[in-house]
C-alpha cells in the first residue's frame, strides 16, 4: 500500500470508503471492497503495566 501522511486523504479511493475514529485510531473501512482497509494511530504512550 502507498504510504501517506493522513488517512483522510485516502477517503477518495473508493465511493464506499468511510473514515471512522475509534479509541484514538483512525480507520478507513469499506464493506464492499475490504482491501481498502487502513488503520492510522499507534500505541499510546503511558504507563507500562507489564514492568
Amino acid at each position: 500500500m502507498k504510504v501517506v501522511k493522513s488517512v483522510g486523504s485516502l477517503k477518495k479511493r473508493h465511493p464506499d470508503c468511510q473514515v471512522v475514529t475509534r479509541k484514538g485510531r483512525v480507520y478507513v473501512i469499506n464493506k464492499t471492497n475490504p482491501r481498502f482497509k487502513v488503520r492510522q494511530g499507534g500505541v499510546r504512550k503511558g504507563k507500562n503495566k507489564f514492568r
